[in-house]
């Protein structure tokens, strides 16, 4: 094939962000185009290559097998260019440029905030960050198209590395209604009879949860899927069932009383904040700037956030080494 010759590097842009959208129109929104801009070039990379690259699956956009092997590439091919535009800024000055950061679902509710700060101190900095779960963020680690990703286990199955950013409890949560709301230091077995709401399979919620259930023995009568932490807390307020979640999703429904924290024993079951990248990343000054921020505000502005609802961990960060 020499359809190579005939690509452009706004096709493989365009091709990559509509790949990871449920339709041209999702696409479009996010690269400020026309969802007839975006179709026309989807389809003229078609014509290029000679093969579909997506497919309609219950109304939703899909890869085709092309589509996937083309994502690969295409986000490898961009990740380059993006390492070469920031080794050509690294010669002027490091409170310029661009950083793409990827962020875990759990982390919205606080790593924009950290990203206002940060934008206050480097006005000129242009901060890009995208959301998803455990498997996504992989993915872009793995295809060089994020520089530093927020998430909690770091990935042993990729060459990354990893440094320990925040304490990050995880809590059981239940209805105001619950009737063990006010019980003390109660095991793990007393839900066995509650719906237990979990995330999707490849959620780093979904893994902790996982885990404690297996560390205690614990088989849950009744279990639900849930897509995202919204999703689930809205379930809890409305009695559906429990939950383990992230503490630093539910910052809202504490302060305005609710939803319940049961008091389980073993919890808050004590995860760590990582801040990730791939260890063949060459990163710009810039990139290693935004890093060191993190490192030093990440931890003590979620102490503070939290400080209030008698969760805080008995030592810092550093102190203790991270827990995984």
């Amino acid at each position: 094939m020499n359809f190579i010759r005939s690509l452009t590097l706004r096709q493989l842009q365009i091709f990559v962000i509509a790949s990871r959208c449920p339709s041209f129109a999702r696409a479009a929104e996010e690269l400020h185009l026309t969802q007839p801009a975006v179709s026309m070039q989807i389809r003229q990379l078609e014509e290029a290559i000679g093969l579909p690259l997506f497919e309609r699956v219950a109304r939703r956009l899909s890869l085709t097998e092309a589509g996937e092997r083309l994502s690969h590439h295409a986000s490898r091919i961009l990740g380059e260019i993006k390492d070469a535009e920031d080794a050509m800024m690294s010669l002027t000055q490091a409170d310029s440029g661009a950083i793409a950061v990827s962020i875990v679902s759990s982390a919205t509710y606080f790593a924009p905030k950290l990203l206002a700060l940060y934008r206050q101190q480097y006005p000129k900095v242009d901060v890009h960050f995208s959301v998803g779960n455990r498997e996504t963020l992989l993915r872009l680690l793995q295809d060089n198209a994020t520089d530093l990703a927020i998430m909690g286990r770091p990935p042993p199955e990729l060459g990354t590395t990893a440094e320990p950013l925040a304490y990050h409890p995880h809590v059981i949560v239940a209805p105001l209604s619950h009737p063990l709301r006010h019980a003390k230091a109660f095991d793990l077995q007393e839900l066995a009879n509650d719906t237990f709401l979990l995330r999707e399979p490849g959620s780093g919620t979904r893994a902790v949860a996982e885990h404690v259930f297996r560390q205690n023995l614990f088989v849950p009568t009744r279990s639900v899927t849930l897509g995202s932490n919204e999703t689930i807390k809205q379930a809890v307020m409305a009695g559906m069932g429990v939950s383990l979640i992230s503490l630093h999703t539910l910052s809202l429904e504490l302060r305005t009383g609710e939803i319940a924290v049961l008091d389980v024993n073993g919890t808050p079951v004590e995860r760590t904040w990582h801040i990730v990248q791939s260890r063949s990343k060459q990163l710009s000054p810039t990139c290693l700037a935004f890093r060191r921020f993190l490192l030093e505000n990440a931890e003590p502005f979620l102490e503070r956030e939290y400080a209030q609802f008698g969760l805080r961990r008995p030592r810092r960060l550093a102190e203790a080494g991270g827990v995984r």
